[in-house]
């Protein structure tokens, strides 16, 4: 059922880098939802594998001295979801892996896995966007920490060079603390389906919470690898909140984003997904965070 040609298991995360330089072309098994799948189609048959998943260092989530948030690149979905600091600080996230798959996938897959997969429609991906997340890889020459709007290079290509793994997923303090989120996932249906867009908008209101003190509104499949709006966000900032400001913010994420055509949706249909996502993610967002509209 499975044409491997080697299976490696890795010991520590130094013995993974060690493998990794001496198998270059070995692809990295985590969870193994994505990549074994492949394998049985035939479509990666014959490769060597090396496997992280006995790694328990890099599961969990736990906070840092300084605040930051780290979660271990092979924390399963359900664990991300559970988390009593996720759920406190930053639940958007849990509730967007949550819609990823079935049960089992959410069991075994993991949030590393899902990010170096490099695909834009993972939920993980644009959640962490909105979020600033920063990416932790660990290779021969030590540790090297990458903004994950640079980690994602093109589509189904990421920054890991070939002696790293993602080893975590960073979320500094001053990135979460004060924001309130909401993600929508929009697919063709409601259970077990690769999202058509996805969503995610984070704010921070103004003490009095009348105004949006910052905004950040991140997107899945409307281009080939994850995006922010930056000029819709450019036009939120430091405003007064209303459903005037609301429409204009959503409208403008069109100046952003880059769908294309394809079998799931056509390219108007992503526009139009987008601004109404962008517009019902804000206000539940505003909501969340203890504003009116």
């Amino acid at each position: 059922m499975y044409d491997i040609k080697e299976l490696f298991e890795a010991t520590s995360v130094q013995n993974a880098v060690e493998l990794r330089l001496a198998h270059p072309q070995a692809l990295i098994l985590a969870g193994g939802s994505d990549i074994l799948i492949q394998m049985r189609e035939g479509r990666l048959a014959g490769r060597e594998l090396l496997s992280i998943y006995g790694l328990d260092e890099l599961r969990g989530v736990t906070l840092e001295e300084d605040g930051t948030i780290r979660i271990g690149s092979l924390t399963s979905f359900t664990h991300v979801t559970q988390d009593p600091i996720v759920q406190k600080y930053i639940n958007v996230l849990g509730q967007a892996v949550d819609m990823i798959g079935g049960p089992q996938i959410r069991n075994i897959g993991t949030i590393g896995g899902n990010t170096c997969n490099g695909v834009t429609s993972a939920d993980s991906a644009s959640t962490l966007f909105a979020w600033d997340a920063m990416i932790e890889l660990t290779g021969n020459e030590g540790t090297r920490r990458v903004p994950i709007s640079e980690f994602y290079i093109k589509a189904g290509v990421v920054d890991v060079r070939s002696d790293e793994l993602q080893t975590a997923i960073l979320i500094p303090k001053e990135s979460y603390e004060g924001y309130q989120g909401h993600y929508i996932k929009y697919a063709m249906r409601n259970a077990m389906d690769i999202a058509t867009s996805g969503c995610s908008v984070n704010v921070k209101l103004s003490e009095d919470k009348k105004t949006i003190e910052d905004v950040r509104i991140a997107y899945g499949v409307q281009g080939p690898t994850p995006l922010r709006a930056v000029v819709a966000e450019g036009l939120g900032r430091k405003k007064e909140i209303s459903l005037d400001l609301i429409k204009q913010i959503s409208e403008a994420v069109i100046e952003d984003i880059k769908p294309r055509d394809s079998w799931r949706a056509s390219k108007a249909l992503r526009q139009h997904i987008a601004v109404e996502m962008a517009h019902r993610c804000l206000i539940e967002a505003i909501k969340l965070s203890g504003g009116e509209v």
